[in-house]
């Protein structure tokens, strides 16, 4: 299978490779309550043939009270080989968001586990439909693959890293919520955590990445839309979101842009905002 370019494939690509042994295609569809839209009863109605499903809600760290938190390599290792995943497959990942809202922060998830033959779907399942590609309906349970974990400490940050980069010049942290979150106008959807965003954060809601179609926008634009945003490209930088989840959207659109310095704050604004020991800022 000749290896793609970047972070992302398309539609055609996926289409010319369906049914090979060493393709695994996951359908990483998840929604925020306000959506109303159930993600595993659209997977089982619905999804690209062979795929299998990965729950965002489940395949996290079970000792975490924490939603979406990476697991310790331990457990990692045995979910990923649950969806028969193994070490040399390469791994299609797409979500039903047409925004490319979840399908990221699964890449990014077996990419910090130490896996990098993965891929996002451009413009994901919508994109695939659009097209008249093909569907099938059903539930489909793996055999468990080979999956070594070997965590990537470099793509991760934690509480007491972040709270460290406050105030710094030589870090820029970017928050992917909406402006509405990020300024503190809109309330969280989680109850318990407050409103505003980490001192001295740039906004760049993941939405803005991609097209019209759902697909990831072109380098030049991708590069204005982090500008516009107050990001130095040329710097580090570190990503969050509410749960650590379209986090990993900018995290992809710096993969894409050849940008390698940069990471994801796991528990994001969850953990940050669910405190009452960190600072927070309102508006812009």
């Amino acid at each position: 299978m000749s290896a793609p370019n970047g972070p992302v494939v398309s539609t055609a690509w996926l289409g010319e490779q369906l049914g090979r042994p060493d393709l695994v295609t996951v359908d990483a569809s998840w929604y925020l309550p306000a959506m109303n839209r159930d993600h595993r009863a659209e997977y089982q109605s619905r999804h690209v043939p062979g795929a299998v499903f990965w729950d965002l809600d489940r395949l996290s760290d079970p000792a975490s009270t924490l939603p979406h938190m990476l697991p310790d390599p331990e457990t990692a290792a045995r979910q990923v080989s649950g969806l028969g995943i193994g070490d040399h497959d390469t791994v299609v990942v797409y979500d039903g968001s047409g925004t490319n809202m979840s399908a990221p922060r699964v890449w990014w998830q077996l990419r910090a586990l130490g896996h990098d033959a993965v891929y996002v779907l451009d413009g994901g399942f919508p994109k695939w439909v659009a097209e008249g590609r093909p569907r099938e309906a059903g539930w489909i349970d793996p055999s468990p693959r080979r999956f070594t974990a070997r965590l990537r400490p470099d793509l991760v940050r934690t509480l007491d890293q972040v709270r460290a980069m406050v105030g710094s010049a030589d870090v820029v942290l970017v928050d992917a919520r909406s402006a509405g979150r990020f300024e503190g106008r809109e309330p969280e959807p989680r109850a318990g955590v407050r409103a505003g965003h980490i001192p001295g954060a740039r906004n760049l809601p993941f939405a803005r990445l991609v097209a019209a179609d759902g697909t990831l926008l072109p380098r030049a634009e991708l590069i204005r839309r982090f500008e516009e945003a107050g990001v130095d490209l040329d710097q580090p930088i570190v990503a969050s979101c509410g749960s650590g989840v379209t986090a990993c959207v900018l995290a992809l659109g710096l993969e894409a842009l050849g940008h390698r310095n940069y990471a994801v704050y796991d528990g994001s604004w969850t953990e940050w905002g669910g405190r009452s020991d960190t600072p927070a800022e309102t508006g812009v």
